[in-house]
């Protein structure tokens, strides 16, 4: 594993958690909403935890550039010359968030050659973090415990775990689950929110977190190479994995999927993706 990549990685855990203590204290004490350009919802948290997470990495590496859900809109502009950045999001769920049902997650990735080669994600109300270097497995840590290394687990066809999205299910995903059920039989869907649906598939509790809508490269990087260090997989409609600095900071339909050789693409409709 190259050096320059794991020397970040404890520096990068306590960021990611000093950030989840400053959720937590807007997530107890109350909060308004505001509305970004999007359409999507921007609470005092997010800018907190962007703060945070900024100024932590600015010191911990001030040769690589930063790129935040949060970031001012010039940092988009500037960011295709970048071959290594950090890319963040300070709260991934803010849906989930505003909705209290406690699943987001903070999200720190470091990119080299569009390639996630380091990850964390913490989830501020149980504590619980994941991560992984290129190279070096995956791993996670609940409070006060050690760190455990997680795999995925394998598939190799009839009844799955199928992790969905909470809050974007859609009608994709349904025609999705009808076709794997016509093909493969029972399955069971365990929803989730925010990236910790790609956590879930790195430790073995799902098999495959098909994701067919729309997410940002900020909502994945973490996760994916947390996934991809246990074992598994982050792949395009293409069975291509995801990249990372595109031209458009938006992902394809995804499949996170586990172990095995399994075509997680085969459910798709003939318009899909």
């Amino acid at each position: 594993m190259p050096v320059q990549y794991s020397r970040y990685l404890s520096q990068t855990r306590e960021l990611a958690a000093q950030a989840a203590d400053r959720i937590l204290d807007i997530y107890q004490r109350g909060f308004e909403v505001d509305t970004k350009s999007d359409g999507s919802p921007l609470t005092d948290a997010d800018r907190a935890a962007h703060k945070v997470i900024i100024a932590g990495l600015a010191k911990l590496s001030p040769d690589i550039p930063i790129l935040s859900e949060e970031s001012d809109n010039h940092v988009l502009d500037v960011r295709l010359k970048w071959k290594k950045f950090w890319l963040v999001d300070p709260l991934d769920g803010t849906r989930e968030f505003i909705k209290r049902n406690d699943e987001f997650t903070v999200n720190i990735a470091l990119i080299d050659n569009h390639r996630p080669v380091l990850g964390v994600v913490h989830i501020p109300v149980s504590g619980v973090s994941y991560f992984a270097c290129d190279g070096d497995g995956a791993f996670r840590c609940d409070p006060g415990g050690d760190s455990q290394a997680i795999h995925v687990r394998m598939y190799r066809g009839g009844a799955a775990t199928i992790a969905t999205s909470r809050s974007h299910p859609g009608n994709d995903l349904a025609d999705y689950l009808a076709r794997f059920e016509q093909r493969q039989g029972s399955f069971q869907t365990l929803a989730m929110g925010s990236s910790i649906k790609l956590c879930l598939v790195a430790e073995g509790r799902v098999d495959i977190y098909p994701r067919l809508g729309p997410t940002s490269e900020w909502d994945t990087a973490a996760a994916q190479c947390v996934l991809e260090a246990a074992g598994g997989r982050v792949v395009d409609s293409k069975n291509s994995p995801l990249s990372y600095n595109k031209p458009s900071i938006l992902n394809p339909w995804f499949f996170a999927s586990g172990g095995g050789q399994h075509d997680w693409t085969a459910y798709l409709a003939e318009t899909g993706q």
